[in-house]
């Protein structure tokens, strides 16, 4: 990106003014400052998680734009951030404040948070109640939670669990204490290197419960943090945008690279006005239950194409020069390629032909 080329921040609307103060060039700048480091990024997280609304609060688009301007700058900032600002957005859906009604596992306004409810095969948690007596954390966990990122280097999270009836529970935990083990995983990613994603082993760890049985999933939150990770993917599709800009701008392209210059921004167009939508429905409370499953599978699936188009096509025009020798521009591609892959591609794109047939025409 050319010193003189001003990096906003990145805005849905139509109005310019959004691009500054809260979501631009101050936000971009300290994105940026993060180059992948995880212990900057959270930091990041820490300082701009009591600034952003809550989803679905009347702000959700301004929430949006502040993920998609940090991711923007850097993913590994981007993919920190969005998980502690879930966290303290399904506390305060459950109406827990963490500064103040989780006291006992050590919570407090500087906790740094992650989320931690993925499954996987013969890996399991398992909560218990224990004495009446032991104060607010009557559960302890018990097992091993697979797809922890950066557990090692986080005060708490939130994690999913069994109870003896089988229904999944969510729970508040806190990491640094005996009986959390968050061993080295075997994570050889070129793609998000610092935020390692490896199993954490739970012994008798004391635990709060964050709502009721299956809570966490029935909630509206759910599909709208869903839908939140999509504006960080989006913000990594716009960093991709911004480097091939630049290079156009330095040296004149002739008509293939023009069409993909075209083609990627019919794409950006395409993913920014439908989380725009998106995010009205969600604060005209439009996106609610199974609304909100369908609308939350719909950005997403079209803001990962949007991402593999946009990677193939700046890889075509720009060819092998920039991820041989820009740092961040090979990181970014390397960071967005393992980012998108939280989406389930066919696998997700069956469970939303499976909730449209649930419904009403829907065109």
């Amino acid at each position: 990106m050319p010193a003189a080329m001003r990096v906003p921040g990145v805005v849905f609307s139509s109005d310019p003014s959004g691009a500054d103060g809260p979501v631009g060039s101050d936000l971009t700048a300290l994105a940026a400052q993060v180059n992948g480091d995880l212990g900057a990024a959270i930091a990041l997280a820490r300082l701009v998680g009591p600034r952003v609304p809550f989803p679905g609060d009347g702000s959700t688009e301004r929430r949006w734009e502040m993920l998609a301007t940090i991711a923007a700058a850097d993913l590994t900032a981007a993919r920190v951030t969005e998980a502690h600002l879930d966290a303290l957005a399904i506390l305060a859906e459950a109406g827990i404040d963490p500064a103040s009604d989780l006291e006992e596992i050590g919570a407090g306004t500087d906790s740094t948070w992650g989320v931690f409810a993925a499954e996987g095969a013969g890996l399991r948690v398992q909560a218990a109640r224990v004495r009446p007596e032991a104060g607010a954390a009557r559960w302890t966990l018990n097992g091993v939670k697979p797809w922890c990122s950066a557990a090692a280097e986080l005060s708490h999270a939130l994690i999913t669990a069994y109870t003896d009836d089988g229904h999944r529970r969510l729970f508040a935990v806190a990491l640094r204490q005996p009986g959390v083990n968050t061993a080295a995983a075997a994570w050889i990613s070129h793609g998000l290197r610092e935020v390692v994603s490896g199993s954490t082993e739970l012994s008798a760890v004391p635990a709060i419960p964050v709502g009721d049985d299956e809570w966490y999933l029935r909630r509206n939150g759910f599909a709208w943090g869903g839908a939140g990770v999509a504006a960080c993917w989006y913000g990594g599709i716009v960093g991709l945008a911004r480097t091939m800009f630049a290079s156009m701008i330095e040296r004149e392209p002739g008509d293939l690279g023009l069409m993909h210059l075209g083609a990627v921004d019919l794409q950006l167009a395409a993913a920014r006005n439908l989380l725009s939508a998106a995010a009205h429905e969600m604060d005209a409370r439009l996106a609610d239950r199974a609304a909100g499953v369908v609308m939350a599978s719909r950005v997403r699936g079209v803001v990962v194409a949007a991402a593999e188009d946009v990677m193939r096509r700046v890889g075509h025009a720009l060819g092998p020069l920039p991820l041989a020798q820009d740092e961040v521009h090979a990181r970014r591609v390397a960071d967005l390629q393992i980012y998108v892959r939280q989406h389930h591609a066919e696998r997700d794109e069956a469970a939303l032909g499976r909730q449209i047939l649930a419904g009403d025409l829907p065109w």
